[in-house]
């Protein structure tokens, strides 16, 4: 019997149905979301709710309980000085990163400009672009947008991670604008044409992988 079988849920769809199974456990409001915030690495509470503007405390708070449930997510305590609990997914809740990235592919065409009321992250570019940035290879690629800074690791085994925040260790930095983002990620222009136009500039910081 599969762990979503077994897991305690408040509903289900109760359909012998694999999509339904899987629906039962992220289908819920907020819950796709806090995975998106998560792939990006452990995240304390307030850190969560931050980048998470329109949620409430208690319906963060039951999401999460309602991840663990699922073997989503599990929380743990850092040793101090830190001294506080982050979230983080499990191998299962990372899992679910085609899934984000298929519904960003899908979701892509539909974002015109940013409305009046949208709130904006640099790093919910990360999985939008992560397919735009398979050109570069194996490589840890930093992006800098006006709105801030996040790094997006491709694998030469077809696997990509990315990361809130600027990277230490990274190979090349990509300076665009959320625009530009939006382009890459419907296809409208690829990287190579983003920076002959002067709308991206990459500069390698370390030596590409021969």
């Amino acid at each position: 019997m599969s762990r979503l079988r077994r897991m305690p849920r408040r509903r289900s769809y109760d359909q012998y149905c694999a999509a339904a199974r899987a629906l039962d456990a992220v289908g819920d409001r907020w819950t796709l979301l806090i995975v998106r915030e998560l792939l990006a690495g452990p995240r304390r509470y307030t850190d969560l709710h931050a980048d998470l503007p329109g949620v409430s405390t208690d319906m963060l708070a039951g999401r999460l309980k309602d991840m663990e449930g699922a073997e989503l997510v599990t929380r743990r305590r850092l040793p101090p000085p830190v001294s506080a609990a982050v979230y983080e997914l499990t191998d299962r809740g990372r899992e679910l990163l085609p899934v984000l990235r298929a519904l960003a592919a899908w979701g892509a065409p539909a974002l015109d400009a940013p409305r009046p009321t949208d709130a904006v992250r640099a790093h919910w570019f990360a999985i939008p672009l992560l397919t735009a940035l398979e050109p570069l290879g194996a490589r840890v690629v930093q992006v800098t947008l006006d709105e801030g800074e996040f790094h997006v690791r491709t694998g030469a085994d077809g696997r990509a991670q990315y990361g809130d925040g600027a990277a230490v260790d990274a190979d090349v930095r990509l300076v665009t604008d959320a625009e530009t983002c939006r382009a890459l990620a419907n296809g409208e222009s690829t990287l190579a044409d983003a920076v002959a136009a002067g709308r991206a500039e990459l500069v390698e910081t370390a030596p590409a992988p021969s």
